[in-house]
């Protein structure tokens, strides 16, 4: 499920600008990015299998509020940000089957997702988000539909090309920003939690603790969801990368405009795929933002948070829920971009996600916290590139600017 999620509209945003504007020389991302999507994912997975706790909770606990509330309210932003865009990105594809104003859609689209947070169970949005996962094949079958050279595939997925440029280094920052965005880590170790009291364990003392057997069917489940999540991302890039890139299509204004390019050029079956794949994977993505958000800032100052409580028995988390839906909502009608908004959320996020990963490995290593599942040698070199390299391009992004 974190792996679909991760798919979200702002990833699908971010990489089909990536294709547009740079072809297939952007490939290469998805193999790269892999290791490091798998390590930062278990590793949060882990601390909340451990810990029996979400991970802001464990933050609070271990941090003072000074370094808490900056990388809170940093989180926050991006979530926000990016679940309005995301919404934007539904609305705008949804209008090409639907002759109906894109707010009205969006506000459309804001109600029925609440509705499920509120009224739904924990085991019924569960299986809904499985069912949504499969929406996100038909980027596959988009990017067969273009008929890309072989030779081109080749060379950019295994002969790395970089540019110094503030668009080239932009893109790159977004693609790092979307693929390891500081949603999935929180998303995945409240996960964990909701798991354990799922299975009867109420109190944190019996969620405490995890086997190495629970350990080992966490890294097959992540492996298999970051890799799940690494092929669309591939996907994307190579169909809009194909198609739109070659013809000179390259800056997309919108969701919508994304998909209507691919129809004359790849075909009407590629075009429906596209935004369907769209606007189903953000009915999943939406909810892990907003209840996302809501599970941070309350664990941040220690209220009750849990899909398995009901609204009148967790009111202030499930009124942050309707709170950060809102937001996203109204920030859709203030007439930006939502193409460009997918982009820039997934900057925020490569702003905001440094740092939190940085207390992630941290926290994973501190034998007190951990006992004996602190991280081995190759987790924690995969885990230290992973900080190392979205610190840099988040330094390189500035660098271009400045410069």
């Amino acid at each position: 499920m974190a792996g679909a999620a991760d798919d979200d509209c702002s990833a699908i945003g971010t990489y089909a600008s990536a294709g547009a504007q740079f072809g297939l020389t952007l490939l290469w991302m998805a193999p790269v990015t892999f290791p490091m999507m798998f390590s930062v994912v278990y590793l949060s997975s882990k601390l909340g299998q451990v810990t029996g706790k979400g991970l802001f909770q464990v933050i609070r606990e271990h941090y003072p509020k000074w370094l808490l509330w900056p990388v809170l309210i940093g989180v926050l932003v991006g979530n926000t940000i990016e679940a309005a865009a995301d919404i934007a990105g539904m609305a705008a594809c949804l209008n090409i089957f639907v002759p109906i104003p894109p707010l009205l859609i969006a506000i459309a689209i804001a109600v029925i997702i609440l509705l499920l947070q509120m009224f739904g169970s924990y085991s019924l949005i569960r299986n809904v988000f499985r069912w949504l996962a499969l929406s996100l094949f038909a980027y596959v079958g988009s990017a067969a539909l273009t008929r890309p050279a072989p030779a081109e595939i080749l060379r950019g997925t295994f002969l790395p090309h970089i540019e110094l440029t503030k668009d080239y280094l932009s893109i790159l920052v977004a693609i790092i920003g979307t693929t390891l965005s500081a949603y999935l880590y929180t998303w995945q170790s409240n996960v964990e939690v909701e798991e354990k009291i799922a299975a009867g364990k109420t109190s944190t003392a019996e969620r405490r603790g995890a086997s190495d057997a629970d350990l080992a069917r966490s890294q097959r489940d992540i492996v298999v969801g970051m890799a799940f999540s690494n092929i669309i991302m591939y996907f994307i890039i190579l169909s809009t990368g194909a198609t739109l890139h070659q013809v000179g299509h390259n800056n997309i204004e919108n969701a919508a405009q994304a998909a209507e390019a691919l129809r004359p050029l790849a075909g009407g079956g590629a075009a429906v795929l596209f935004a369907t794949g769209v606007i189903a994977v953000g009915f999943l993505a939406v909810p892990v933002m907003t209840t996302g958000a809501a599970y941070d800032l309350t664990q941040a100052i220690g209220w009750k948070s849990s899909l398995h409580a009901k609204p009148r028995e967790a009111k202030a988390f499930y009124g942050l829920i309707a709170g950060f839906t809102a937001i996203a909502t109204v920030l859709n009608g203030l007439g930006f971009n939502p193409m460009k908004a997918l982009v820039y959320a997934g900057i925020v996020q490569g702003f905001s996600t440094p740092p939190l990963l940085l207390l992630i490995v941290l926290l994973t290593n501190d034998r007190d916290l951990m006992g004996d599942k602190t991280n081995g040698f190759w987790l924690n070199l995969l885990s230290w590139v992973a900080v190392a390299v979205i610190f840099a391009a988040s330094i390189g992004l500035v660098g271009s600017w400045l410069l």
